[in-house]
């Protein structure tokens, strides 16, 4: 009787763990795959996201459903992977608001470094520090001599409290011991006609935001935060050149999934990441709006965002930056 008990509970244990091996075995993808941008349509985020989505779908041999999850600084798209299950089928695809607000906002939304897993760094996109063309300032140079000469009499727009754009100036602020009142934006439009009315002198913008005012010359760009030049700016010189070693501000953006993904579906989504942005179509579409296809392996990510995350926490704590 015992051993007949035994074995029928052994049949039910293997009944019970058929399913969950069976779907370990199962090929992946089967399905669709949801790419979460959790800002609103029409950003940078959306832009390369879409992109990616139709090439990766290409790559991967499954369709790539880009979906919008806006709110609270990308936080409310940034939940929604978390709390997704860890088998591939979710995936974000993220700024630096991710480790930003980890560090900005009381008490943190998440831990980015325990609730998602790197799959890979997808694209750089350095801002460019453009000025008032009111100004008659031309150099990087002059702009810092106009903050020194004239305390209190410069300020600089952002797309709101804790942006790159927002943390970048204040990083100048440091470095330079020049004064400037920040006045935060609701999106780009508003701030580039306050600058070209010179309400506000000076910005670190995204090259994609900044290329159809400084196209027709309604500001003026002075340095490219970034590690090279950038092709869109090649006359403009970077802010290393200009004497600020290590002074990168980057729309960096990044492929997570939840923790906890399986090995081998990390790999073959980095593989599929990778040769996506390896493609000339793809290379062409983002290198007009100032993008940069990056491509990495998942520890080269976990290292890179890290990295990020130290970067910036140090400048909200020395500036003493807080989210109102």
């Amino acid at each position: 009787m015992k051993i007949t008990n035994c074995l029928a509970a052994i049949v039910s244990a293997f009944v019970a763990l058929t399913p969950a091996a069976a779907a370990l075995a199962e090929p992946y993808p089967t399905r669709p795959i949801r790419l979460i941008l959790p800002y609103n349509p029409g950003g940078i985020v959306d832009f390369v996201g879409r992109e990616l989505a139709q090439q990766l779908g290409a790559e991967i041999g499954q369709t790539i459903v880009p979906e919008n999850r806006p709110g609270a600084g990308a936080v409310v798209g940034t939940d929604t992977v978390i709390r997704a299950a860890a088998d591939g089928y979710t995936l974000l695809l993220v700024d630096p608001a991710l480790v930003i607000n980890q560090t900005l906002l009381e008490p943190p939304p998440y831990d980015v470094f325990k609730d998602l897993e790197a799959v890979s760094v997808v694209s750089s996109a350095p801002n460019v520090v453009v000025v008032s063309q009111a100004m008659n300032i031309t150099t990087l140079a002059q702009l810092i001599a106009y903050g020194k000469a004239n305390p209190g009499k410069l300020n600089y727009a952002s797309p709101g409290v804790g942006t790159t754009g927002h943390l970048g100036a204040e990083m100048f602020k440091l470095r330079t011991g020049i004064e400037a009142t920040h006045i935060p934006y609701k999106g780009s439009g508003g701030a580039f006609a306050d600058i070209i009315a010179n309400k506000v002198q000076f910005t670190f913008a995204s090259i994609a935001s900044a290329l159809p005012f400084t196209g027709d010359n309604r500001v003026v760009p002075v340095a490219v935060a970034g590690n090279k030049r950038s092709p869109v700016y090649p006359n403009v010189p970077t802010l290393e050149e200009q004497g600020f070693a290590n002074f990168a501000v980057d729309t960096w953006l990044t492929l997570f999934a939840p923790a906890g993904l399986p090995p081998e579906i990390r790999d073959k989504l980095n593989a599929s990441v990778n040769a996506a942005l390896a493609k000339p179509e793809l290379k062409a579409a983002l290198g007009k709006m100032g993008v940069e296809p990056r491509g990495t392996s998942p520890q080269e990510a976990a290292a890179f965002v890290k990295a990020e995350y130290d970067k910036w926490r140090k400048i909200i704590i020395d500036a003493k930056i807080k989210y109102n």
